[in-house]
């Protein structure tokens, strides 16, 4: 009923007709769009234009762009549809100074790989070569260098093992300007004690610690030495107590706190 008039229902049947042609005509649009665009993303996906064009690289110091880029198996070849970023994440996981790998690909041909490198904490001493040792107290025998290492201290002896660990533990708890302190460290092991370490100051002097409380006592060295005389080194024992025993013909041994 319309305006109180009843309309027939023969007025009716071309309004229905052309909403009905209307809807068929939007779907039509819509299939002829979804079939379009899925030629056009298989005709993409099958071309050079979905080829890896940049692989940036960040965060890697121990390692080169290209070097990092070699491992992940990605080349400039590679259809960015197959890229699976835990596999390239994975692959990187088993370089020596890799810690963590963050791997994001941006469309249309951009693979971006962040890496958080092992920080080298010391060096070890292997025969005519330096071995980097890192944080995770891994040692790196296919990273040797010839070039003495001035910024970390180097280490005598050890190998890796319960003992390395531990060393490297007790190294990131001391302050960096006591670790650039440390010249050398010598695994010395005693009957009574199977964590001994000497140690050789690039101040002169020397210092006998056992790693059980080793960056507790090393942490007051600075107090230590600011007591004695600069011109008269010497042994300082941080075993037990804490004394100071002179080098030379003339034995002085002094407690100090």
């Amino acid at each position: 009923m319309e305006n109180g008039k009843i309309v027939a229902l023969e007025d009716r049947i071309p309004k229905l007709k052309e909403q009905r042609r209307r809807k068929a005509n939007r779907r039509l649009v819509l299939l002829l769009i979804l079939f379009f665009a899925m030629i056009v993303v298989v005709a993409y996906s099958q071309s050079p234009l979905s080829h890896v064009k940049h692989i940036n690289v960040n965060g890697n110091e121990a390692y080169s762009d290209n070097e990092i880029i070699k491992a992940s198996g990605i080349t400039k070849q590679t259809n960015i549809w197959k890229v699976k970023e835990g596999t390239i994440a994975s692959k990187l996981s088993h370089l020596s100074e890799i810690n963590k790998t963050n791997v994001q690909i941006k469309w249309p041909n951009t693979i971006d790989i962040q890496v958080k490198e092992h920080s080298r904490v010391a060096y070890l001493k292997s025969g005519k070569n330096y071995l980097p040792i890192m944080e995770n107290g891994k040692i790196l025998k296919d990273r040797k260098t010839e070039i003495i290492p001035v910024s970390s201290p180097i280490l005598f002896k050890f190998k890796e093992g319960a003992v390395l660990n531990l060393m490297v533990k007790e190294l990131g708890k001391l302050p960096s300007e006591i670790t650039n302190s440390i010249s050398e460290i010598h695994y010395s092991p005693k009957k009574t004690d199977q964590y001994h370490i000497s140690l050789f100051m690039n101040d002169g002097f020397e210092v006998s610690a056992t790693l059980r409380s080793f960056s507790e006592k090393m942490v007051h060295y600075p107090s230590i030495i600011s007591q004695l005389d600069p011109n008269k080194k010497g042994l300082i024992d941080l075993e037990v107590g804490s004394y100071f025993k002179a080098f030379g013909p003339d034995v002085e041994e002094k407690d100090v706190e």
